[in-house]
Parts: structure tokens; C-alpha cells; sequence
């Protein structure tokens, strides 16, 4: 842990040793309101603002992100209307859930491709591993877009756009940043860590690169457990909240000419996550009365590399090209081993793969076939082949390895027709041929309206299969009290959704007040929703099968009132969702309602460069039926999670002419760690405050130092 001393120390003296020199630095506010209209990639034919847009697309921008002292991606969506964040304690990972479906329907895309992980291509990522430095902004997109993006891509797709370019010569930006973990912390062996360095250089009008390392320690959360020198056998060893380290570094260059442009980029990823056993063996020794308590521990290590080439331009003076291709690999390995803890050794060490994804992927797109600025056609294809990898440690396959390649082949075309000034649609279709399912096909029809008084009317429709996991096709576990068998030959989700966004900016024309308003409203549908079903009464045994539907509809609400130097954002949500399980003859087809609220308040000071920032999201109650297998038929019950709220704050004071950034805050101010629960158990369905879900690690606070050496 001297590491965060001479980080820390060393970056204090660059501070003071550049803030004396000579003020190379354009004199920008940054905090003053931007009103440039965004710009936005995902999605699109081409590069458009987003008030162009056929769809409507989510930006969270890197103001946003600094003024959240955001490091990964969990810490950014924590806050955002429909996205809740799952994490999980005993892994270490976060995944994301959007209406009401998990992260297997959900696309992470990096620059417009998806992004490896030890489960998958895209999906089941684990946002906690995903860095946000040298990141332009975020973009999400809500409903099915399997035309653009494929299987998988069932409730939406998370875009993170990279930075390309920089506004001046060279641009160099160390940070460190130091967190509490609940009332945890300290210098050394508590609390969070992170530091920080990142150099972006123009060679040349054509010419930029920029590359970065970043370093996370997370020490872990105790929450009245003892850590891993422990020796008590009273099951207070080990972390509520497991420790883990994060190693990112970055590096992008790219090319820049009339009608050619092109860049590289490349990541390498490592993250060490540590589980200490709460079983301790004392091992007495009755002749000599002493004893050598040992425990049997774990570490988790990941390791992923990236590269992405891509090339776009202009062909025969009209064609416009995008062609992307990518190497990607990112492999989960387990370290087991018995550890004396009073002597600090390890013995019997034993390591192996855990799971694992590489393969390589490309995706290409042709438009701008005609010449009529009212129409244009978009021709695209996207590749894939991935080797997976699963050992029995990571499932129940029977005490044998899972090696399976998945190879993809999709081609989609749409085109865009704009009908006047107000009005353009955008039809769309996809075929899927792959190595393990049958074809398939996606299909949408996306349209904008605009009105005289200035509203703005999008309305998409799409369909997108959710392909089967590992778990749903190779599962095989099988003993004298169970028999829990996976299904080669089960058949892809099918996803359908339609959104409709009704949106108004009010006193537009003004420099002092406006007010941005969108009314929204969706359904989403899942068909042949896998689930574990019946085979066999006697003896019991179960398969996966395509038999259920998940359905959702809802409707939100959300305002952006900017007035002056002052921000305010409110969002409503409310929703239904009904999982309709043909599998239980039992069982009641309700909808289980649920909402959310979230808002945040922005208040600028320009005459002191300071920014005083305020999140609260709130969740509602949320329901969902468990199987109840007590008494002599089991039976689908409702059961409740208690709603919570979410609280941050945030002040970012800059210094130096704003080379010096400097930001102060808490996360989790309203102190949750445990959600409230209602379990299935011996005497039917009862609250279970003490085994409640376990959301946070209570009320932390923050500080982060960024210095812009820019010249």
C-alpha cells in the first residue's frame, strides 16, 4: 500500500510546482452551461445532433461524470431513471438490469462494438470493470435494437465513446482520488485508492494519440468481520464486501484526412479479487497445547485485452464506409489454497482457468447510396467467432470443462427517409445465421415527427432473440437428490418492443431559463423465456425448455430546468411487469407495479469556478413471484422487496485558472446497506430484515484531485 503514499506525495509536488509556472492554459470557464446541441454515434447512419435523431438516445456527458467523481461505470448509472444497478458482495461484481431484465438482454458496447468478458460478448458485463478515462460521453439507447446490434440486444444497449481528439498540443491529467468504504478508512489498508495518469498529444493536424494507467484498490468492507489474519473459528473471518484491485491502461492513436480517418485503440485490464473463508480450522495439538488455525481461501483473477482497428472514409466520392475490427479476449482464473493464518502461508496451492471468452469480431457499414438528401440506405454485416470456456468450478457440468466456439454471421440493412422538415422514418431488418441456433431475424421501424410549436414525437419499434447462456445448454447436475439438466436444443428468446417519446424544450430561444420535458412510454415483450420446467414427476427431475413470456409496459415522465446558473433534473417512472409461467399450472398471471423517482440539483458559482451538485434516486417496492415448495403442491407466491433511496452529493471547486480541479463529496448519504426481503421458508412467506439483500456498504465520502496540464 506505499504506493498510494508516493502517488499521493508526488502528485502533490506537481501541483505545486506547475500552478507557479507560467500560465500556458487558454482561460476557459469550465463551468459555465453549455447549449450546444450533442452529438450522437449510436445508432445512427452517420454522426448527427440528437435532436436529428431517429432515436432517442440517453447522453451522460463527461461533465456529468467528473461532477460524480465517476471511475467506472457503476458509478455513473447508479443514478439513472430505469437502470438499477445489482451488485454483489460475494463476487465483487455489478451488473445492470433495465425493465426488469437482467444484464443477458442488456448490450455494452465500446465505439460501437460489443465488449468481451469472462461470460460473454456484451452481456453479463460486470460494469465495476469498465474504466472511464479518455471517455467522451455515454450513450443509451432504450428497447430492442437487434437490427443494429444483434442478438442480445433485447431491453437496450450502454455506448461508451472514447475520446479522439483534444483541444490543445499536449494535454496531460494525473488524478488521484481517496474514498471511505461505510466508516472504514485509512491511509494504508482501508477505504478506496485510486490514481491516475493519462497524456494525450496532437502530432499533427492528422495525427493524435493518447494514452493512460489507472489504478483502483478497493481494501474490502469489514462490517464487523475481522479480515483475513482472523484466526476465531466464530465466522467473523474475511469481508463483508470482498477486496479487489483494478489495473487499467489505455492507448489510442489515430489518423485523421479529407476522406479517410482511422484509429486504434488497445486496453489491457487485470483485477484480483480476494475471498477469505469464515471457517477456521483450529488444528490443536494436544501434546504441545497449541494450535495452527488454517482456512481454505480463493483468489479470482481477470485479465482482458482489447484492440479495436477501425477505418472509415469515402469511396468514389460518394460511398461512406465504417469497418471495425476487433481482437478481444478476457479470461477468469482461480487460485485455491489452504492458508496458515498466523504464520501468513499459503500451501496446497492450486490454480486453473475459471472461465473465459477470446474470439475475434468485425463489423462494417456502407451509406450514402444516392444522391437525394431526402433518402439514404445503410448495407451492413457483423462477425463473430468466440470461443467459451467454463470450467465445473464456474457451473454444474457434470465435473467436465465447457469448451464451445459460437460463430455468428448477421447482415442488416436500413434506410433512413425524411419526408419534408418534419417528418422521417427509418425501417429496418436483420438476418442471424450462427454455429448452434437456426436463423433468425430482426426487424424495426423507427420514426420522428416534428411539430410546429416545437414538440417532438419518436416512436421505434424493434425485435431482438436473447440467445441461450452456458448455464440454459450445458447444465448438467445430477445426484441421488437432484437431477438439473441444461438443453442443447433450446431455441433463442424472442424480444419485441415499442417506445414512444413525446418531448418539448421550452424558451428555447432564451440565454436565461429553459425547460426540457419528455413524456415516454413503452411495452416490451420476451417470448419463449427459458425457464426451468418439469420432465419427469417421478423420480423429479427438471430441464431448461422455452416455454414462458415476460412482459412489461410503463410510463416516465422526466424535466430539465435550467435557469440561469441553476440545474434541476426530475424523472418519474412507473411500471408493470407480468411473468406469464406456463411452466406452473398454479400459477396467477398479475402484473407487479413498481416506481422509481430520481433528481438532481446543479447550482454554479462562476465568480469562485465552483459547482455544487445534489443526486437522489428513489425505488420503489418491487414484487416477484418465488416458488414455494412447502405443503403438498408447490405454488408461485408474491413476494416483496422494501423500496430505498439513494442519496450523493458533490462540490467541485477549480483553482489555478481551472488547472487545478478539486472535488469533495458523499455517496449513499441516506446510509442503506440492507434492503428489507420477503423469503420463501419453512413457515410460508415472512420478511427477513437480518438475510435482506444487501445494496451498499453504507454512507462514504470522497475526495479527488485532477491537475490539467494543458499547452
Amino acid at each position: 500500500m506505499n504506493l498510494n503514499y508516493c502517488t499521493t506525495f508526488l502528485f502533490t509536488a506537481l501541483i505545486f510546482t506547475m500552478g507557479s509556472a507560467q500560465d500556458v492554459v487558454q482561460k476557459i470557464d469550465s463551468t459555465s452551461i453549455n447549449w450546444l446541441n450533442e452529438v450522437v454515434v449510436t445508432g445512427q447512419l452517420n454522426k448527427k445532433s440528437i435532436d436529428r435523431s431517429v432515436f432517442e438516445v440517453k447522453v451522460i456527458t463527461q461533465e456529468m461524470i467528473q461532477k460524480m467523481a465517476g471511475n467506472t461505470l457503476a458509478d455513473i448509472l447508479n443514478q439513472s431513471l430505469n437502470i438499477t444497478i445489482q451488485p454483489n458482495a460475494s463476487t465483487g461484481k455489478s451488473t445492470v438490469q433495465l425493465f426488469g431484465l437482467d444484464g443477458q438482454y442488456f448490450k455494452i458496447l465500446i465505439d460501437n462494438i460489443p465488449l468481451i468478458n469472462d461470460e460473454g460478448l456484451g452481456n453479463n458485463t460486470d460494469l465495476t470493470q469498465i474504466n472511464l478515462d479518455a471517455i467522451e460521453q455515454v450513450e443509451i439507447v432504450e428497447g430492442s435494437m437487434g437490427v443494429q446490434y444483434g442478438a442480445n440486444a433485447v431491453s437496450g444497449v450502454i455506448n461508451i465513446i472514447t475520446k479522439k481528439n483534444a483541444a490543445h498540443t499536449w494535454e496531460i491529467t494525473p488524478y488521484v482520488q481517496e474514498e471511505t468504504i461505510g466508516d472504514e478508512y485509512d491511509f494504508f489498508d482501508r477505504g478506496r485508492h485510486i490514481q491516475s495518469l493519462s497524456v494525450g498529444h496532437n502530432l499533427s493536424n492528422s495525427w493524435y494519440v493518447n494514452a493512460g494507467v489507472t489504478r483502483n484498490d478497493f481494501t474490502g468492507y469489514l462490517n464487523g468481520k475481522q479480515g483475513e489474519y482472523y484466526n476465531q473459528n466464530d465466522g467473523n473471518r474475511g469481508y463483508a464486501w470482498l477486496p479487489k484491485q483494478q489495473l487499467t491502461g489505455k492507448a489510442l492513436i489515430r489518423f485523421n484526412a479529407k476522406n479517410f480517418q482511422a484509429f486504434y485503440r488497445f486496453e489491457i485490464f487485470n483485477e484480483e479479487v480476494e475471498r477469505y473463508d469464515s471457517i477456521v480450522r483450529e488444528n490443536y495439538n494436544a501434546s504441545t497445547q497449541t494450535s495452527n488455525p488454517t482456512a481454505t481461501d480463493e483468489i479470482f483473477n481477470s485479465n482482458r485485452l482489447y484492440h479495436h482497428l477501425n477505418a472509415s472514409g469515402r469511396l468514389l466520392n460518394r460511398l461512406n464506409y465504417d469497418i471495425s475490427l476487433s481482437h478481444q479476449q478476457q479470461r477468469r482464473n482461480i487460485e485455491q489454497y489452504n492458508y496458515r493464518i498466523d504464520s501468513r502461508e499459503k500451501f496446497d496451492v492450486v490454480e486453473q482457468e475459471y472461465e473465459s471468452r477470446k474470439g475475434l469480431y468485425s463489423r462494417g457499414t456502407i451509406t450514402n447510396f444516392t444522391n437525394l438528401k431526402a433518402v439514404d440506405f445503410q448495407l451492413g454485416y457483423e462477425l463473430s467467432n468466440i470461443n467459451g470456456y467454463a470450467s465445473p468450478l464456474a457451473g454444474t457440468f457434470d465435473g467436465k470443462p465447457i469448451d464451445r466456439r459460437l460463430e455468428s454471421y448477421d447482415f442488416f440493412t436500413s434506410a433512413e427517409i425524411t419526408l419534408g422538415k418534419k417528418f422521417a422514418f427509418r425501417p429496418g431488418s436483420r438476418v442471424l445465421f450462427s454455429s448452434q441456433f437456426k436463423p433468425q431475424a430482426a426487424f424495426s421501424l423507427s420514426s420522428r415527427y416534428l411539430f410546429n410549436n416545437g414538440y417532438q414525437l419518436r416512436a421505434v419499434v424493434g425485435s431482438a432473440p436473447r440467445n441461450p447462456n452456458y448455464d440454459e445448454l450445458f447444465t448438467y447436475f445430477v445426484d441421488v437428490n437432484h437431477d438439473l439438466r441444461g438443453n442443447s436444443s433450446l431455441r433463442p428468446e424472442k424480444g419485441f418492443s415499442t417506445f414512444l417519446n413525446l418531448k418539448k424544450q421550452f424558451w428555447a430561444n432564451s440565454d436565461a431559463t429553459q425547460i426540457n420535458s419528455k413524456l415516454s412510454a413503452w411495452y416490451l415483450n420476451v417470448d419463449d423465456r427459458i425457464e426451468v420446467t418439469v420432465v419427469n414427476n417421478s423420480p423429479l427431475a427438471y430441464q431448461y425448455n422455452n416455454i414462458d413470456q415476460f412482459k412489461t409496459w410503463g410510463t416516465s415522465f422526466t424535466n430539465t430546468i435550467t435557469h440561469k446558473n441553476l440545474q434541476l433534473n426530475l424523472g418519474f417512472s412507473f411500471s408493470g411487469q407480468s411473468k406469464v409461467l406456463l411452466s406452473d399450472q398454479n400459477f396467477n398471471d398479475d402484473y407487479l407495479y413498481a416506481i422509481q423517482l430520481n433528481t438532481n440539483l446543479s447550482y454554479t458559482l462562476p465568480k469562485i469556478s465552483t459547482i455544487i451538485s445534489l443526486y437522489y434516486k428513489y425505488n420503489g417496492p418491487q414484487y416477484q413471484f418465488q416458488l414455494d415448495t412447502q405443503g403438498d403442491e408447490s405454488n408461485f407466491v408474491r413476494t416483496k422487496q422494501d423500496g430505498y433511496g439513494w442519496l450523493d452529493t458533490s462540490i467541485k471547486k477549480s483553482f489555478l485558472q481551472h488547472k487545478l480541479q478539486c472535488t469533495l463529496g458523499a455517496r449513499n448519504l441516506l446510509d442503506v446497506t440492507r434492503v428489507n426481503t420477503q423469503t420463501v421458508a419453512n413457515q410460508g412467506v415472512h420478511a427477513s430484515a437480518n438475510q435482506g439483500l444487501l445494496l451498499g456498504y453504507g454512507r462514504s465520502y470522497f475526495i479527488k484531485l485532477l491537475y490539467n496540464l494543458n499547452f
